[in-house]
């Protein structure tokens, strides 16, 4: 969130995650603990990547 790459991330009863990339865009909806780790790193690669044009 810090990043501005996500907007939230809540985890449904269903175990789902209701995910929001920005406030006003669609909420995606993650079929378990799995789809929300690829999330993560997804999320780190950018981060990463966006560093290593910066420096």
């Amino acid at each position: 969130m810090r990043h501005q790459l996500l907007h939230a991330a809540v985890l449904a009863p269903t175990g789902q995650w209701l995910v929001q990339h920005r406030a006003e865009s669609l909420v995606h909806v993650l079929d378990g603990p799995r789809a929300m780790v690829d999330l993560a790193a997804e999320i780190q690669r950018r981060i990463r990547t966006t560093r290593n044009r910066t420096r």
